[in-house]
């Protein structure tokens, strides 16, 4: 199942996670930039693989390949000839299963948790397997197209805050690959692109996987936005020299304080976006804000192997012996962040104000 070999032919938002033929599937951002093609998940210990080897990835798009798995889990009991009960202790194993994959995007949760929520409120009425079925692949598509259009209003009210003539300097990816399609960092760029603002981007590459030389400058290109690469070690060389106007990012979690996770680098990057003056912006929907979690320090934040620092892909370039530390993700301290983008507006400090709303949508 092939995608356009031209990237610019590939529709807009990207088709990032989608459903074909009793399938999940997606976009496999492992193999970008040089192969672009589809990744068929028929199960969900290939779904489970597929997140953790971050063939999906960025919060918001686990979020709607999590959704999509429980639907996936539901269909295949169907398939063989399970009860509801038997599917709803299948379901559960699954949902179980899924969580343990990334422990620090919320999304993830939250879309597991909004699925367990579709079957839970009918279970027990005597609902047949089928009509549940449709509900959770409902239920996930909507996901997908509700980040959409989140992304769509992130993108709108960020947009605002940049000049016609802006530079911005941005980390990993957070695009249309990292989201339902849209984005929330790049949405803010795509929607001052649109909006007929000169935008140009500075990606850096993004260490120890490389996410924003591989796949921000791979979507940017695509969508004809121009962008150059740097190493992260150039930052704050870029951003003493005046010309980044802001600097905006994606997150995975963000604390009710307002602290929030991301990549491992974004923390660095928003102490020198204070030390010279550059606005520093986090682009997330109300998903990914965590009204059960006080502030950063109780945000879990996950290792991987230490084999993505030693080398990449078929690479190595560390001494056989030395071993490396190699967390995903850092937290910023909510004063280092000037303001939250939410489908909701532009956020300033004080955060536990200005995000007061999210107390009254959270789930207890």
């Amino acid at each position: 199942m092939d995608l356009p070999n031209d990237p610019r032919d590939l529709p807009f938002p990207f088709p990032v996670v989608t459903w074909r033929d009793g399938a999940v599937v997606l976009i496999d951002q492992c193999r970008l930039p040089e192969d672009l093609i589809f990744r068929i998940c028929r199960d969900i210990p290939s779904l489970c693989a597929a997140i953790r080897e971050l063939a999906v990835r960025g919060a918001p798009a686990i979020g709607v390949a999590a959704a999509w798995g429980l639907a996936l889990s539901w269909d295949l009991s169907g398939r063989d000839g399970c009860n509801v009960e038997a599917a709803y202790a299948r379901l559960l194993s699954d949902r179980d299963a899924l969580a343990a994959t990334r422990p620090t995007a919320v999304n993830l949760f939250w879309a597991l948790d909004r699925q367990m929520r579709v079957v839970d409120s009918i279970r027990g009425e005597g609902v047949g397997l089928e009509i549940i079925g449709r509900l959770l692949a409902a239920e996930a598509e909507t996901i997908r197209e509700q980040d959409v259009a989140l992304g769509r209003a992130m993108g709108a009210a960020g947009a605002e805050l940049l000049p016609a003539d802006a530079t911005v300097l941005t980390h990993c990816n957070a695009g249309g690959l990292a989201t339902g399609g849209y984005g929330t960092a790049l949405g803010v760029v795509y929607a001052a692109h649109d909006a007929g603002k000169k935008i140009r981007v500075y990606a850096d590459e993004t260490r120890p996987l490389l996410q924003g030389g591989r796949l921000t400058a791979w979507e940017l290109h695509a969508r004809g936005v121009p962008v150059t690469v740097i190493c992260e070690g150039a930052a704050a060389s870029l951003l003493r020299s005046g010309v980044v106007d802001a600097v905006i990012t994606g997150a995975d979690r963000i604390a009710r304080n307002g602290d929030a996770a991301n990549k491992i680098g974004t923390y660095p990057l928003a102490v020198m976006s204070r030390e010279h003056g550059v606005p520093f912006y986090v682009v997330a929907p109300s998903s990914t804000l965590d009204a059960h979690c006080p502030d950063g320090a109780a945000i879990p934040v996950e290792e991987r192997d230490e084999s993505e620092v030693l080398g990449f892909r078929d690479l190595r370039w560390c001494p056989e012996g030395v071993g490396a530390w190699n967390p995903a993700f850092d937290v910023t301290p909510a004063g280092l962040i000037g303001a939250i983008i939410t489908e909701r507006g532009v956020h300033r400090a004080p955060y536990r104000d200005s995000l007061a709303w999210i107390e009254d949508e959270s789930v207890s």
